[in-house]
């Protein structure tokens, strides 16, 4: 069975969605959950799949959460390596940092559902899928595109909402994972900045969810599933 390390900084950011469909392509999943677990190098090194997810941190707050410094480590090595590995928001910066790109406060919150813009090399692959379709997006953040990476999906905030390196890296900044089971603990979790954000609510951010989130997972499964495949057929190559 292949296996797929995922690295979870807040217990309610998990897979998601993204569980089943690695579950039913024969990974056996196992969470390192940070601030519980230990990074033990040789095993993330070993897994089939690495998978960073969120959490509500910067990307370059090493200084406060030195645990950042092994991470960045780990998708270093792991870059070097062309195993598989995805980034899903904070992932993705880490991601966009362990290459050398900056990372930095975006001009504004971009926070609830709404369909991210793709380019042309976004429309030829995985992120097909979500053409259209509102996704979550919850950050502070953004970054530079790294050397050597493919723009994927903007929106008018951020211009780089999504991109691969080669088949073997795909990472998003958005949330293509989020479902609308569940989140209710994404409201819990996130209440302090719900409250000091301008033009944000518990209750449209629920309104949201309840009217985007089933679309959003079923073409977010998909996206998934297309990645997979491609890792699949480079594998065979």
């Amino acid at each position: 069975m292949k296996s797929a390390i995922v690295i979870r900084h807040v217990h309610f950011e998990d897979l998601g969605v993204f569980a089943p469909v690695l579950e039913g392509r024969g990974y056996h999943v196992a969470y390192l959950d940070i601030g519980v677990d230990q990074m033990v190098a040789d095993l993330l090194d070993k897994a089939d799949l690495l998978v960073v997810l969120g959490g509500p941190i910067g990307a370059y707050e090493d200084d406060l959460y030195p645990f950042l410094l092994e991470e960045l480590a780990a998708i270093q090595r792991r870059l070097a390596s062309r195993k598989p590995l995805l980034g899903i928001c904070l992932g993705a910066q880490l991601i966009a940092r362990a290459m050398g790109a900056r990372v930095y406060p975006a001009p504004a919150k971009e926070i609830g559902w709404s369909a991210v813009t793709l380019t042309d090399a976004g429309c030829r692959g995985a992120l097909a899928a979500l053409e259209g379709i509102p996704v979550l997006h919850w950050h502070g953040d953004t970054f530079d595109l790294p050397v050597g990476a493919v723009r994927l999906a903007s929106t008018g905030i951020c211009a780089n909402q999504a991109f691969s390196v080669g088949r073997q890296v795909l990472a998003f900044q958005f949330h293509p994972e989020a479902a609308g089971a569940g989140f209710e603990r994404w409201l819990i979790g996130h209440a302090c900045e719900i409250a000091v954000t301008p033009g944000v609510s518990v209750t449209e951010l629920r309104q949201q969810s309840h009217a985007m989130a089933e679309a959003g997972a079923a073409c977010g499964r998909r996206c998934l599933e297309m990645w997979l495949d491609r890792l699949a057929e480079a594998a065979a190559a």
